[in-house]
């Protein structure tokens, strides 16, 4: 395998392990099962999925917060 070669599939492989950890978080953590018929819908899905998942950095400190101030004490 020529030097160039290695170089491309290191980077293809590192974009595809990141691509792989989402998909994977999506799948299991969020439950995220595509069973549409259509491109339109199935689209639409993964769409509000990606969404969810983007979101998620930002209320985690907002969710922890509010449980930290709820507690009696």
């Amino acid at each position: 395998m020529s030097e160039a070669t290695a170089r491309t599939n290191g980077r293809r492989s590192k974009i595809r392990s990141h691509v792989e950890h989402v998909l994977a978080h999506q799948k299991s953590r969020m439950g995220m099962f595509v069973r549409t018929i259509g491109i339109a819908r199935a689209t639409a899905k993964i769409g509000t999925v990606n969404l969810a998942y983007n979101i998620t950095p930002y209320v985690w400190p907002v969710k922890k917060r509010r449980q930290h101030n709820a507690m009696p004490g």
